[in-house]
């Protein structure tokens, strides 16, 4: 393991579970972004990035369905509504793949992301 990945595995080790999902999150709206703004060159790498992003609603929606999940009913509700439209998004994608279909994949990671993150800051403007 090379001094980066070492860094990498630290920094990982020591975020908690909200900051991971916004992080995952943003990588693979990123990734999505990426193709869709270079379409002809990288339209290949389609179907590995809807399947990573459809992995990580995978995850997110299996932990808003546990008894233990701390979120409350209703945004559990609508994170597993939005899981199911990014499933029937990723398979229209794939049968019929567009580079201006990925925009509401995209928008829907980065805004899921941006409310990650003012959870994750707002119990710091309590103090």
């Amino acid at each position: 393991m090379n001094v980066s990945q070492q860094y990498s595995k630290t920094e990982l080790s020591s975020m908690g579970q909200v900051e991971l999902e916004s992080r995952a999150l943003i990588r693979t709206a990123a990734a999505l972004n990426n193709i869709k703004e270079n379409w002809e060159e990288r339209k290949e790498e389609l179907p590995e990035a809807l399947e990573k992003n459809r992995r990580l609603w995978t995850i997110l929606a299996s932990a808003v369905g546990e008894d233990t999940c701390p979120q409350p009913v209703e945004v559990r509700k609508n994170i597993m509504n939005l899981a199911l439209f990014v499933f029937q998004r990723t398979i229209h994608t794939l049968a019929e793949p567009k580079a201006e279909d990925l925009n509401v994949l995209i928008n829907i990671n980065m805004n899921i992301a941006k409310g990650l993150s003012a959870h994750e800051e707002a119990p710091d403007e309590q103090k």
